[in-house]
This record gives C-alpha cells, sequence and structure tokens, in this order.
C-alpha cells in the first residue's frame, strides 16, 4: 500500500536521534583515511589463514589547504529526524553513505572534473565532491530542500578545495531541460547560461536513495535521457535501498519500486549493442569491493550501486 504524503517516515541512518526534537538537528559524519574492507575472503591467505588487516598508509592531499585526504575529517549535517515524503531530502539515508564510500573510494578519478548530483538531499555527497572536483551541481527540488541543502554546504565550506565552485539548483524531473533561462527577476536556486554549458562537461552524475516511487522513477530517466544526451560522454553512479512492500495484487512481499527502476536498466552482460534504439546499460558493482570510509553504519543486504551508461 502507498504511504500517504502525510505520513512520517524515518531513516534508520537517524535511529539514534532523540524522537522528541521538533526541527532541524544536526549530526555528525565521521569519514575514515583507514577504511574497513568488508570482504571477509580478502582477509584470508592462500593457505586459508586470516590476514590481520594492516592500515594502508595514504599520501597527504596535494592540495595544500590544511585538509587533506589522509587524515579522518568530519561533515556537519543539518536535517530532519522524522519527514513527509516529499521532504525526504531533509534527511540522511543508507546509499547516500554507501554512494559516499564509493566516491571517497574513487577520490583521484574525480579530480578537477564537473559533478552533479540529482535529488541531492542533504547536500552530504556533494560535500565530499567539492573537496577535489572542479564544479560540483547540487540539485533538488522545493525551497526547504535546497535552502538546508544551502546551509549544509556553509556548514561544511572550510573541507572545499579553494577552487571548487559548488551550486545549489531547483531540478524538477518533470521539466523541460535545459529550463528556460530569463535574466528578469532571478529566483534562488535558478539556473544561469554558464550553469547550462558547465553541465554539458560534467563527466559524471550521482544520485542515492531516488528510487522509491514509480512516479519519481519514470520522471529520473526522463531526465536522464536529455542530461546525458548533451555534451560529453556521462556516466551515473546510483546507489539505491530496495524497499518491500506487501502488495495485494501479488499476494506477496515485492520491491515495487526497484522493479521499475530494473525496467529502465539492461544489465551490460545481457547486452545486444547493436540495437538501433537508445537505452541505459547497467553494470552492479560489487559493494565487497568497496571500503567503509563512513562510521557508525550498517550497509544491510538491500543496499546496491549501479554504473549506467546512455547508449545513444
Amino acid at each position: 500500500m502507498e504511504d500517504s504524503e502525510n505520513d512520517h517516515v524515518m531513516s534508520e541512518i537517524h535511529l539514534g536521534c532523540p524522537p522528541t526534537t521538533i526541527g532541524p538537528f544536526i549530526s555528525r559524519f565521521t569519514f575514515s583515511s583507514c577504511p574497513l574492507l568488508l570482504d571477509p575472503s580478502s582477509m584470508i591467505d592462500k593457505d586459508g589463514d586470516l590476514l590481520l588487516p594492516r592500515r594502508r598508509r595514504t599520501s597527504p592531499s596535494s592540495h595544500g589547504h590544511g585538509h587533506g585526504h589522509g587524515s579522518s575529517f568530519t561533515v556537519t549535517i543539518q536535517h530532519s529526524i522524522t519527514s513527509t515524503l516529499p521532504d525526504v531530502g531533509l534527511q540522511v539515508w543508507k546509499s547516500q553513505l554507501v554512494l559516499s564510500d564509493f566516491v571517497l573510494h574513487n577520490m583521484s578519478l574525480l579530480n578537477g572534473l564537473v559533478c552533479l548530483e540529482l535529488g541531492a538531499g542533504t547536500g552530504l555527497l556533494g560535500i565530499l565532491l567539492a573537496r577535489v572536483a572542479k564544479a560540483v551541481f547540487l540539485t533538488d527540488h522545493g525551497d526547504q530542500i535546497l535552502g538546508n541543502c544551502l546551509r549544509n554546504l556553509e556548514l561544511n565550506s572550510s573541507l572545499f578545495h579553494p577552487q571548487a565552485i559548488v551550486n545549489v539548483r531547483d531540478l524538477n524531473w518533470m521539466s523541460e531541460w535545459p529550463l528556460q533561462v530569463t535574466h528578469a527577476d532571478p529566483k534562488p536556486f535558478c539556473w544561469s547560461f554558464q550553469d547550462f554549458e558547465l553541465v554539458k562537461s560534467a563527466s559524471f552524475i550521482f544520485a542515492a536513495d531516488v528510487i522509491y516511487s514509480d512516479d519519481l522513477t519514470i520522471a529520473l530517466f526522463s531526465m536522464l535521457k536529455r542530461l546525458m544526451s548533451l555534451g560529453c560522454d556521462k556516466v551515473l553512479y546510483l546507489g539505491l535501498e530496495k524497499r518491500y512492500n506487501f502488495s495485494l495484487d501479488d499476494l506477496n512481499v515485492v520491491a515495487n519500486g526497484y522493479a521499475c527502476f530494473r525496467r529502465y536498466i539492461k544489465e551490460d552482460a545481457l547486452c545486444d549493442h547493436s540495437d538501433k534504439k537508445s537505452f541505459f546499460v547497467g553494470n552492479r558493482i560489487d559493494l565487497k569491493q568497496i571500503p567503509q570510509y563512513t562510521q557508525g553504519y550498517d550497509r544491510g543486504e538491500d543496499v546496491e550501486l549501479w554504473e549506467i551508461r546512455y547508449v545513444r
């Protein structure tokens, strides 16, 4: 059954927060330079003996601005403890932390690039991207979510690369793309012509916890078609958590939102690239190969991370 839009939902990431708190709450997320590698098989040598994990030495940052990637650091996030469904962007969700681990594990690939995040929510992932990227666009929809995201950027700006351009922009997936830009009365979080030119050169798109409503999933892939058809080739990294509901139609527990998502994706191994139509091709990333840099959360079994390309 569908939740009504007024029902309150709560991310399990916030379970330790005091339930009586009304209004914004501050949480601190610590990211370690000595991550836990989660694949137990990598801890056993060829004789079957357990290998004790050695802390890998990490080189200090070459940026010279006092926030090297060689040390642990903390991100301060203002969020709600519960929210209605339309405002879930006011909370931190599990697959955002998994995608954060992935980004931290691949930081060197993002040096000096333009990155775009869809459904940026609290801005946690964008703050990590801003440590190395040339430009980051954090996009979501609705002034309350965007305002909270902007506040989190202000709280963590000391972590950014000094030259990074970091923008918070309103992007409704049901809207046109590129949007009509008028300079008559610029609203907060609106796009400029320069923004559109920069986004064309974005190599990477990120999205986490945006798969939960079929209408939104359909709108998301419609927007992705337009975004990924413009400018340079783009790769989408998408983190999701399968959410199960009892279905009266199936008389079973099913992950309906996930099923809708999978209808859009052809798995690379099963793909016939001679197809004349455009399509999305995806690879599921093995999370056991991604160390856990984020302290204090349990990934569970239902989070997936996908690498998705658009074949034109």
